[in-house]
């Protein structure tokens, strides 16, 4: 649930990922080759489901200039919190970055990845993720959690 609460707009939105996930999973068990672990197998179908449902929607992505690439991001904020209180700063982003973010910086996907996944361009993936890391570091200077 946890998962598709990262991807999903909303807690109803998750639920019907979850259940959907849990539906091809089970339909899907004969296929699995044990190639991965089972658990990898799992998240990997969640995470897809969950970015189906975000490609429905429009409007999730703003695209930014070359400029805005550039900007600096101060983690030692990141560092003092605990793992809930980043969640809590993640799920406060505009669907784009949050969905982008989360896929480069806590599924560990590429860019390249992540445009194939999603639809979007590589420069949309990243311009995503800089406005991602833009809108954390302004949620962390408002907490005062900055060098």
């Amino acid at each position: 649930m946890a998962l598709c609460l990262r991807y999903c707009k909303n807690q109803e939105e998750a639920e019907d990922a979850l259940m959907e996930s849990f539906v091809r999973i089970y339909d899907k068990m004969p296929t699995f080759r044990y190639q991965s672990t089972l658990e990898t197998w799992m998240r990997r179908i969640a995470v897809n489901i969950s970015i189906n449902k975000l490609r429905a929607q429009k409007n999730i992505w703003n695209e930014i200039s070359e400029s805005e690439y550039e900007l600096g991001y101060n983690d030692i904020g990141m560092q003092q919190l605990e793992a809930k209180q980043i969640m809590q700063l993640i799920e406060k982003l505009p669907v784009g970055y949050r969905t982008v973010f989360n896929l480069f910086a806590v599924e560990g996907y590429s860019h390249k990845e992540i445009s194939e996944m999603m639809g979007i361009d590589e420069g949309t993936s990243r311009s995503q993720l800089a406005k991602a890391r833009k809108s954390l570091q302004e949620m962390l200077e408002k907490l005062n959690i900055t060098r």
